[in-house]
């Protein structure tokens, strides 16, 4: 058998359908007769976001593939290495929570439109910026991606998620990453409030129908709009800033530019246990299609609690004096005697 290993760290027009299982017990409902979405969910997979190319057309793992491929998995480290001469390493895989299994519908991407699994081209010439997270890549401000940098003469050099402002994998639209894969609902009949773990970001998404913000007013997580199609919960968001990107398809790289993403995000409970969240990116200056990600989420018995960042972001003002003291010191052993 071929052997398979999906390596996922994050991280779209036909929605995937979910059948919830014989005898699952069936989604609650609030008491206006909505399906009821609220609690924690969790988005943690192996599951990648683009299918390998070495799996060609296969579209599902068989059960005993997806097993392998889990198995393989738990013997992955991706952290836990020595330090190189003076190099200064981040967390060890204790501290990570990338998830153990492959998503139950066994697909082998999370995307499922196009058909192969795959992001569609890119428009020529759309921006692109790439990063590293082991040095740093030459670049122009505003920094789209998440983690990594240009360099640091500020925090406008580094990638938004290391600034606090953006989580690694809050999104709009929420993808797996490396830990934190939480998401919190809440819901009244006029409004849904989607609560991310990583940075605590709170969306508060209006139901009446009233229409979007001025194109001129652009936002971190843009501007969402919600209402129910059947069963399902849409949310429609225009408004992104300039200062995001259109889709960062993992923590360090981003492609075009927010002030052009239409996303579209839909909700829907399968059962007690699955809440199927899918989105649709569609920017036409970015990518030759739309393409749509289907990511199932698993209740979580537990709660959310504040994650505060680097705690009032010691860790940007540390990193600012560490350059500035390499800098003193390059200055002083180039001084003449």
């Amino acid at each position: 058998m071929t052997r398979i290993v999906f390596i996922a760290l994050a991280v779209l027009v036909a929605p995937l359908t979910i059948q919830a299982q014989t005898g699952a017990a069936a989604p609650p409902r609030t008491a206006d007769g909505r399906p009821d979405l609220q609690g924690v969910w969790d988005f943690r997979t192996i599951t990648p976001l683009q299918r390998p190319a070495a799996l060609g057309d296969k579209a599902v793992l068989t059960a005993e593939e997806a097993a392998q491929t889990e198995a393989q998995w738990a013997n992955i480290k991706f952290f836990d290495r020595p330090a190189r001469e003076g190099e200064v390493i981040a967390y060890n895989d204790f501290w990570l929570d990338l998830g153990t299994t492959v998503v139950g519908t066994r697909r082998t991407s999370l995307i499922v439109d196009p058909s192969d699994g795959r992001l569609p081209p890119l428009v020529p010439n759309v921006p692109r910026q790439v990063a590293s997270l082991d040095a740093d890549l030459p670049g122009e401000r505003p920094v789209l991606y998440r983690a990594g940098g240009i360099g640091a003469d500020g925090p406008e050099d580094r990638g938004v998620g290391v600034r606090c402002i953006l989580g690694f994998n809050s999104g709009p639209p929420m993808m797996p990453s490396g830990y934190n894969n939480n998401m919190q609902l809440f819901q009244t009949p006029d409004h849904v409030v989607v609560l991310t773990e990583m940075v605590h970001d709170a969306r508060i998404i209006p139901l009446d129908g009233r229409a979007h913000l001025p194109e001129e007013v652009q936002q971190w997580n843009g501007d969402s709009r919600g209402h129910w199609d059947g069963d399902t919960l849409v949310v429609e968001t225009t408004n992104f800033t300039g200062k995001t990107a259109s889709f960062n398809d993992n923590i360090t790289t981003a492609i075009g530019t927010g002030e052009t993403l239409h996303l579209t995000e839909r909700f829907t409970r399968v059962d007690a246990e699955t809440l199927l969240y899918e989105y649709t990116i569609d920017d036409p200056t970015a990518f030759t299609r739309p393409f749509t990600v289907a990511q199932p989420m698993r209740k979580n018995s537990g709660q959310i609690f504040e994650y505060a960042c680097h705690e009032g972001n010691y860790g940007m003002t540390n990193m600012l004096t560490g350059a500035r003291i390499q800098e003193q010191a390059a200055a002083d052993a180039a001084r003449p005697d």
